[in-house]
């Protein structure tokens, strides 16, 4: 890996990432979304250079999480300053309606906003979850309330693993959610099954006007070893005509937004694909790739399928 990514520099001059309709919400979101898992461990001052480096590249849309470690807490000194700059979304991992209200409003706090745009179920994917957080004194009964009190604008599901797709199906036929996050990369949609219900939500998701975002998309594959500093879950693509393949996958098709590495070591390399033609490669560069760098699926339907 190039030594420059050993720290994270501001950005002095970029193009600008090229924004889309987020869904039915009536805001213009880059097309790549700040993933900020990235701050669960960072310090406050590399956390500030980052976010630094994100406004500087034209993205003006935050996704971030109760369970992300110091996530929220890392963001709230910038949003002090800037927060009428973005679309703020945070999750609830959440599946009683109280539980769900009080961890709601402990984002707010942490992050020091009376409101946030986007609150999502985070990982709404096993049965037993899905069907307290739809049921009598759920979670979403209780995210209704808070949007109708002005706490939150609009309300999303999200998920990881192969079931996922399938189940935000059945998530958007029992609830008129306003966005999706999926995982959605090339060895992903290797997979034909995963491929069917991923092209079926997409359809539903078209139909209704709900924002479709995507994770994973610069995946290489499970990591391998632990010798080496872990800044994902997962081992990425580290260079950068790869991660430029990667993100054209997912860009090039206007109905995808992106939500950002946690590795912010990346994030240059990131921004950089998606400033340029979003053209997506030939199916031969990609498949180049998967065996240059063996890229493998995530997911298997089982392990990890709650990360």
């Amino acid at each position: 890996m190039p030594a420059s990514r050993a720290t994270v520099e501001p950005v002095a001059s970029v193009a600008m990432i090229p924004r889309a309709p987020f869904g039915r919400t009536g805001h213009l979101s880059s097309r790549v979304i700040f993933g900020a898992a990235a701050f669960s461990k960072m310090p406050q001052a590399r956390a500030d250079t980052v976010l630094e480096q994100v406004r500087a590249a034209g993205i003006n849309h935050i996704d971030t999480a109760a369970a992300y470690g110091e996530s929220e807490l890392r963001l709230a000194p910038w949003l002090a300053r800037h927060r009428s700059e973005v679309f703020l979304a945070t999750k609830t991992g959440e599946r009683r309606g109280p539980d769900a209200r009080a961890q709601l409003e402990r984002s707010l706090e942490r992050m020091g906003v009376d409101h946030v745009d986007l609150i999502q179920l985070h990982n709404l994917v096993e049965e037993d979850e899905w069907e307290v957080a739809h049921g009598p004194g759920g979670a979403v009964e209780a995210l209704e309330a808070a949007r109708d009190e002005g706490l939150v604008r609009f309300i999303g599901v999200t998920g990881h693993g192969v079931r996922i797709a399938g189940m935000h199906v059945r998530s958007l036929r029992r609830h008129d959610f306003d966005s999706v996050l999926l995982p959605f990369n090339l060895t992903m949609v290797d997979n034909p099954a995963y491929r069917a219900d991923v092209e079926e939500l997409l359809a539903l998701c078209a139909e209704r006007r709900v924002a479709v975002q995507t994770i994973k998309a610069i995946a290489r594959r499970r990591w391998q070893d632990d010798l080496s500093p872990h800044f994902s879950w997962y081992q990425p693509l580290e260079d950068d005509a790869a991660i430029a393949r990667a993100v054209r996958f997912v860009l090039g098709d206007d109905q995808l937004f992106l939500n950002s590495t946690s590795d912010a070591r990346l994030l240059p390399a990131v921004f950089a694909a998606a400033q340029g033609p979003l053209d997506r490669p030939s199916e031969a560069e990609l498949r180049a790739d998967i065996e240059r760098y063996d890229m493998r699926p995530l997911f298997d339907g089982a392990e990890l399928e709650r990360i």
